[in-house]
């Protein structure tokens, strides 16, 4: 199913943030260093540091040739790529932005973090348009639904908020965990919901009732991110355990586990950040360990 391809070196610190880019061959990497990095998938190599940054960067968001990287200051940078040039950087939160997310129907942005509020900015002068409490601490995972009609919030109080897009107003609240939502997925077929804990579980929300299906014992320790593969049915977990695991997505059944434990390569530290290239052909994970892994899908 999975196998390993590569460990790319070159970061100095732990690393927080993967983003793609629109050109499948091209992914971003970051997090404590001094800079944004650019990795080719072709060569399987560093390219080059594709910009500075004032403070450590927790997430890196693409979407329509500009990346947004959100800084542990509160700030957030926007690249653009047409311009090949940073076009704005926002001091947005007064404590850390852990996520960013675009709402593409309505031209939006949205960033959030650990002082639990949520801002919505104009994509087109990245004015702010509306702020709202989510929370009274950290909001850490944010998912979009797939028809864009909410946005969930999973939070440092163990609750996951969802929202109405259309005037952000609190639509449900779910209880299931119990400690904090760490990461979020909305299911491509848009029926499920998926959470993830410091309680090292996953739990499956059935939609549009929002009730629980599933709770699964997933990992040792915290569920840091959740990622569905962009064409085939499954899904990949990270944790602070220092695995990955493949899931099918049509019946929640554990197919794989990558990790040292289980064979010759893994991630000796923590696993912040996943994500699928564009196309599918690979998984890429990162963490503590301060090395970007590239997994081949086989078959």
């Amino acid at each position: 199913m999975l196998k390993h391809l590569k460990t790319l070196s070159g970061h100095q610190n732990p690393v927080y943030a993967l983003a793609n880019s629109d050109n499948a061959a091209t992914f971003f990497s970051a997090g404590n260093d001094k800079g944004v990095v650019e990795w080719s998938l072709e060569t399987m190599a560093f390219v080059k540091v594709k910009m500075p940054v004032q403070s450590s960067v927790y997430y890196l968001h693409y979407y329509n040739n500009q990346l947004f990287v959100g800084e542990r200051s509160g700030a957030f940078s926007v690249y653009d790529f047409k311009e090949q040039k940073i076009v704005t950087r926002i001091n947005a939160h007064t404590k850390p932005i852990f996520n960013i997310q675009s709402v593409k129907n309505k031209n939006e942005l949205l960033t959030t973090g650990e002082d639990g509020s949520v801002a919505v900015w104009s994509l087109e002068d990245f004015s702010e348009i509306y702020r709202f409490q989510v929370a009274y601490d950290t909001v850490r995972a944010v998912a979009i639904s797939t028809d864009e009609t909410e946005v969930t919030f999973g939070c440092k109080d163990h609750l996951i908020r969802i929202y109405n897009l259309n005037d952000y107003s609190l639509k449900q609240n779910l209880e299931g965990h119990s400690l904090p939502v760490t990461s979020l997925a909305y299911h491509p077929s848009g029926k499920y919901l998926i959470s993830g804990s410091r309680d090292a579980q996953l739990k499956i929300w059935c939609l549009p009732t929002y009730k629980l299906l599933q709770t699964i014992p997933a990992h040792m320790f915290t569920v840091y991110d959740i990622a569905f593969h962009p064409t085939l049915p499954y899904f990949a977990t990270s944790s602070q355990d220092k695995s990955i695991k493949l899931w099918d997505a049509e019946n929640f059944k554990l197919y794989k586990i990558l990790s040292l434990e289980k064979g010759e390569f893994g991630h000796t530290h923590s696993i912040n950040k996943i994500m699928w290239s564009n196309d599918g052909k690979y998984l890429v994970t990162t963490g503590d360990d301060r090395q970007v892994m590239i997994w081949e899908m086989e078959g």
